[in-house]
């Protein structure tokens, strides 16, 4: 199955992030899909729901901005996964941003490259603002998923809670 991301459009902002996790694809995967693992390493207020196709879940931050709803669109195993969804931004009106990971093997399958890219902003001034705090927010979850898989290490969170 493959997958296909909308094509980029002048009218609308996009960012792409990359990095390499010392685990197979089904792992990394399985990190970002298991609503108990997330919580552990990026949606640490919690996340509710395993993501699959068609699935509607939601995650939760420590940051006091709330929950948000996620829309699973497309869910193909260890190959790619595509959301969309309005990030939790306090104080400013919601817009729906579409997200997509790509999961290539590498390393004979011992490594994983995760290609994450969002789009969906205005070119505005608020819309640039927006991409690149949540471009933040992937990087973010970028590394702590590679510390949770690679160390299980759980990064910025009191563990005593």
């Amino acid at each position: 199955m493959s997958h296909q991301r909308s094509p980029e459009t002048p009218e609308m902002l996009s960012y792409t992030i990359s990095g390499f996790i010392s685990r197979c694809p089904v792992q990394v995967y399985e990190a970002i899909v298991d609503h108990r693992q997330l919580s552990r390493h990026f949606a640490t207020g919690g996340a509710q729901g395993r993501m699959s196709a068609g699935a509607t879940v939601t995650w939760d931050f420590d940051d006091g901005s709330g929950p948000c709803t996620v829309e699973v669109l497309q869910a193909a195993h260890s190959r790619c996964l595509i959301l969309e969804w309005s990030s939790p931004d306090a104080g400013e009106p919601a817009g729906s941003t579409t997200v997509e990971f790509a999961f290539e093997p590498a390393n004979d399958f011992t490594r994983t490259k995760l290609t994450i890219t969002e789009s969906g902003w205005p070119p505005t001034t608020a819309g640039t603002r927006k991409a690149l705090r949540e471009c933040h927010r992937w990087t973010t979850m970028l590394t702590g998923l590679k510390a949770w898989l690679e160390h299980g290490v759980v990064l910025g969170r009191d563990l005593h809670r």
